[in-house]
């Protein structure tokens, strides 16, 4: 069964990442699909220690739901090893009539070559003008003409060499040379010859070894089939292994983690009907052909805590998205057909999630109900947010009750253990951080949540000189930073560009300096962005 990819944002917050595990515990608990729970960023300090706190490990980290290899439908056919006949490639060829190609592997599974029909038939013509193989494994042409040996001796020669002549009756006996292949019947004329030339084999058809020839020792091998001259004389061509007519040079093959744009775009290039699909160790796994191209099946992810494209997961356009849930504002993000959409204005998506739980008469695990809750303090800063709503704290409470565990004590453990005032500033920069696209201006901002805002601002000219390199990197009309101080219940907000608009937003006198103190202001989504988006219409 294919995963369904719980995603939250990127730069992810503790609520983005709970609000993936819980809703992804939820739906497996149903029994309802694979839901795996990720994240798209590195996790910070405060979600870390959470993890640790409650026993759990980090979800998985996705860079991108782009179409690969591995999601499309692609054969499996039969892997043959280089030193199988060729007549064993044709066998799985015809009775497979939709494969146009066999990979051929060595020993440890590792692309050799690949093996086609029309391959084959080219070598088949070619015999009739050179009718001569060389060192064809004596054990691969009796399994091709099924024969064996006379007096049982296989191991008489190791490999059978030299120009193939069917020895007709009442023909001329001139074509047999020293070390011929020779096809005859129950012609003892012709195995005289054959022998006293010195051929390196001879092989009966539909007959036996004449009677005035048994015990005879002799050089040139024996070997009786029940095939006829004819049938003998081309599978004695492929008994060859198969090696030696596969293509071997300028394979394309791709990895089942390639992009299939980048596959298509190589397959328009090229001329070939199938090609090889190797695992990451280098090991074929299958064969894609250009009309697997025609409808890859697409990831399916559900985005938690966002519904803006320039938060969400790379090649999100590739994706299905089967359901958001969400607490923001609605944004840029489109589907192709309805889907599942819940988004509530409460101060966490946990608390969506948690609601769920209870919808469908489940109540999460104690730990889990613990890293919960914990959400739900993050994302309402200890209920101090104003988008904090009387069911957040209902919600946090009760679950908090299953944990076990004292809110009042978890939030000051959660908020100290988070982000400390001497990481580099531009990891710094990286903590919470969202971009939002108003009324023609590019803005992104930051969020700290802290306890020592003094110690932040001390280093204010290496923030400014990092805030300074990403705007110009991303291009960003505006690029704010907020210091939240959940003690003061307020925000220092630095800010480079659109310097006179965002103190009008809020209300700051032009003192030149590139940081104001906004009491009472704690939230991005319910202070900050509205102020901006309200004044740029």
């Amino acid at each position: 069964m294919e995963p369904i990819y719980v995603c939250g944002h990127r730069n992810p917050d503790t609520d983005s990442v709970v609000s993936a595990m819980a809703y992804a515990a939820l739906h497996n608990a149903l029994g309802e699909n694979e839901y795996v729970a990720t994240v798209l960023g590195q996790l910070n300090d405060e979600t870390r220690f959470l993890l640790d706190r409650f026993g759990f490990e980090a979800p998985m980290l996705l860079s991108t739901v782009r179409t690969q290899v591995r999601d499309i439908e692609h054969d499996e056919p039969p892997v043959i090893s280089a030193g199988v006949p060729v007549s064993h490639a044709w066998a799985i060829l015809q009775e497979n009539p939709s494969l146009s190609a066999v990979p051929v592997t060595t020993e440890d599974g590792r692309l050799y070559g690949m093996i086609t029909a029309g391959g084959i038939a080219e070598s088949d013509m070619r015999s009739i003008s050179l009718p001569r193989v060389e060192d064809v494994p004596i054990f691969n042409l009796l399994s091709a003409i099924e024969g064996h040996v006379i007096g049982g001796e296989e191991d008489v020669v190791d490999t059978i060499s030299g120009e193939v002549v069917i020895a007709l009756p009442g023909g001329s006996l001139s074509a047999i040379q020293p070390g011929s292949i020779v096809i005859c019947g129950d012609q003892p004329d012709v195995l005289q010859r054959a022998i006293d030339a010195g051929a390196s084999c001879v092989i009966i058809c539909q007959s036996s070894l004449p009677e005035q020839f048994m015990g005879v020792k002799t050089g040139t091998c024996l070997i009786t089939t029940p095939f006829d001259a004819y049938r003998t004389a081309r599978m004695i061509h492929q008994s060859s292994p198969v090696s030696r007519i596969a293509q071997t040079g300028n394979l394309v093959c791709f990895h089942m983690n390639d992009f299939i744009d980048d596959v298509r775009d190589t397959v328009l290039q090229s001329r070939y009907r199938s090609y090889p699909i190797l695992d990451h160790r280098e090991r074929v796994v299958g064969t894609l052909s250009r009309y697997h191209l025609l409808r890859p099946r697409r990831k399916r992810i559900v985005l938690v805590d966002h519904n803006e494209r320039s938060q969400a997961v790379n090649g999100l356009d590739q994706a299905e998205i089967i359901a958001i849930i969400d607490h923001h504002r609605l944004a840029d993000v489109q589907t192709g057909h309805p889907i599942f959409v819940r988004n509530e204005p409460v101060g966490s998506t946990t608390t969506i999630v948690a609601t769920m739980f209870q919808e469908r008469g489940l109540m999460p695990s104690p730990k889990l109900a613990g890293l919960m809750a914990a959400a739900i303090l993050s994302d309402t800063v200890l209920f101090k947010s104003p988008t904090c709503t009387p069911r957040d704290k209902r919600m946090a409470e009760r679950l908090a009750r299953t944990a076990a565990i004292d809110l009042d004590v978890l939030g000051r453990e959660m908020f100290s253990a988070g982000v400390s005032t001497d990481k580099p500033a531009e990891e710094l920069l990286r903590t919470d951080f969202k971009e939002f696209h108003i009324a023609g201006h590019d803005l992104a901002i930051c969020q700290v949540t802290c306890l020592d805002i003094d110690g932040m601002l001390a280093r204010l000219p290496e923030l400014l000189d990092a805030m300074t390199r990403l705007k110009t990197i991303k291009g960003y009309d505006s690029l704010l930073m907020m210091l939240t101080d959940v003690l003061r219940c307020g925000t220092e907000l630095i800010f480079l560009g659109e310097e006179d608009a965002i103190r009008q937003a809020f209300d700051a006198h032009d003192d030149g300096m590139p940081h104001i103190f906004l009491p009472g202001v704690v939230s991005r989504k319910k202070q900050i962005v509205p102020a901006l988006a309200a004044l740029w219409g």
